[in-house]
């Protein structure tokens, strides 16, 4: 689970300026799926991981890709992923999916499970749980706030 080990290391990476939801790293993780502007950055950051992490899978034309879709949207992760990446129970790896409603998500990585929490580290958030927060943090939510969960594949 090498994306988690790389999630790990970008614990406490903050906006510049607080609120801002920019500045160096997070333009970073923006830029990971395109996006080159202010925007929520939870998706981002949880792609770029992936991409740090080296996770790839035969993309069906010779070469290799990221697992994810390349978006920054939560919802549309979820809604375009291949199904048979799609779970109802976590396990370490897995990258949550919440969904507030309105269009509106939350994203981060399962580094460990505890019962029926899950612990994560996730972009976009801060010590109290915000889904627009500004830094990257260690969390512990309830497996019944997911609506699902998303395993990356055995890659290559």
């Amino acid at each position: 689970m090498k994306h988690v080990e790389v999630a790990l290391t970008q614990v406490g990476m903050k906006e510049d300026p607080i609120g801002s939801n920019w500045g160096s790293p997070v333009k970073y993780y923006l830029a990971a799926v395109g996006i080159n502007f202010a925007a929520s950055w939870c998706m981002a950051f949880v792609y770029w991981c992936v991409e740090h992490a080296g996770c790839r899978i035969p993309d069906g034309i010779g070469g290799y890709k990221n697992p994810l879709i390349h978006t920054g949207g939560v919802l549309d992760q979820w809604h375009r992923i291949d199904a048979k990446m799609k779970f109802t129970q976590p396990q370490p790896g897995d990258i949550f999916i919440q969904d507030h409603g309105h269009g509106l998500g939350h994203t981060g990585i399962i580094e460990s499970i505890d019962g029926e929490n899950i612990h994560t580290i996730e972009g976009n958030t801060n010590d109290t749980g915000s889904r627009e927060g500004y830094e990257v943090c260690k969390r512990v939510r309830p497996v019944s706030s997911c609506v699902g969960f998303i395993r990356i594949p055995q890659t290559v």
